[in-house]
């Protein structure tokens, strides 16, 4: 029976039932939020001097550029869920009154909502996109997500106060905590689907239910092979002990910006997917030192991407030395 992608945790054998969920293999998808990136936002004030400069000189030019290849997702987020996205990269950001489009400006209290970002502001307020969540969570309840809120632009510590208060309320007794050492038997029978990593330090002293920032593989090139390369040479020096990331995702630099005018993220990364594909279904999930754990794309929906990932699960089953899948129920 072919596998529904919504619900795949709940359809893995029950030989994998009991391993702690850093030796499956998960997709996810990075820099979750930019399906929704407004194409009138200004740049970020984290980006380079330079590119705010010509932001302000010259918006009809660089806000295009910009959308073009700040963009990695197209699905949202609920259709990312759909697919068998189960690591979400979350980056989030203050925006201030004055940051705000003409679409926003009757919003009440602009000056204190936080969205996502990526070079620019997105049109979705983090708010609605964790109720989204929840929601998916309440229609799927054997489906555990990791939400990585791995950035941070410009927000005060009241801000993340509330935030972190606003998490905790929405997904009370679905957060794991992290001493825990989850896995799908024991988040089943303690009814909890979500994991939090929150990548700043004061709310984790706070807040026993928020993990700490999980490691993100990232090459910084836009060379699949560079890419590729790079991955094998971290696997090289051994996996983490809990939850890492594994990135696919290409970067531009200038001069590829420059001398490509009409090349996008997009069309880079399609132009690449056969390639790092082939790289993905090559690994094998575990505990083993050269093993992966989640591993991360951009335009998950356009593509197999997470069956792929997904089905490097099997590999499990397969192992020669399998007591480690062994664990009392």
């Amino acid at each position: 029976m072919k596998m529904e992608r919504a619900d795949w945790m709940s359809q893995l054998p029950e030989e994998l039932w009991n391993i702690p969920l850093w030796y499956l293999a998960i997709p996810g998808s990075h820099d979750s939020m930019t399906y929704c990136l407004d194409k009138n936002s200004p740049v970020l004030g984290s980006e380079s001097l330079v590119l705010q400069w010509l932001d302000r000189l010259a918006p009809c030019i660089t806000q295009p550029c910009i959308y073009r290849w700040a963009t990695t997702q197209v699905c949202c987020i609920q259709d990312q869920l759909d697919a068998g996205i189960r690591y979400l990269d979350l980056r989030i950001a203050h925006k201030n009154k004055t940051c705000c489009t003409q679409d926003t400006l009757n919003t009440e209290n602009t000056d204190e909502t936080l969205y996502f970002a990526h070079a620019v502001y997105t049109l979705q307020t983090v708010k609605e996109a964790l109720s989204v969540i929840a929601v998916w969570l309440e229609q799927h309840q054997k489906e555990i997500v990791i939400l990585s809120c791995s950035h941070f632009y410009q927000l005060s510590d009241t801000e993340h106060q509330d935030l972190v208060t606003f998490i905790t309320q929405l997904f009370g007794d679905k957060m794991c905590c992290r001493k825990e050492t989850p896995s799908l038997r024991k988040c089943w029978s303690l009814g909890q689907q979500v994991i939090v990593s929150y990548d700043n330090d004061k709310s984790l002293h706070k807040h026993n239910n928020l993990w700490p920032s999980i490691p993100y593989w990232y090459a910084d090139s836009a060379d699949p092979k560079e890419v590729i390369s790079y991955l094998e040479n971290q696997k090289s020096q051994g996996r983490v002990a809990s939850f890492f990331v594994t990135g696919l995702n290409l970067t531009e630099d200038t001069a590829l910006v420059i001398c490509h005018p009409c090349l996008t993220m997009r069309k880079l990364t399609m132009k690449s997917f056969s390639l790092l594909l082939g790289w993905v279904e090559e690994q094998t999930p575990g505990p083993d030192t050269a093993c992966v754990n989640i591993i991360c794309g951009d335009f998950v929906g356009l593509t197999d991407f997470a069956s792929v990932v997904i089905g490097l699960n099997n590999k499990l089953l397969k192992t020669k030395n399998h007591k480690w899948l062994i664990s009392d129920k």
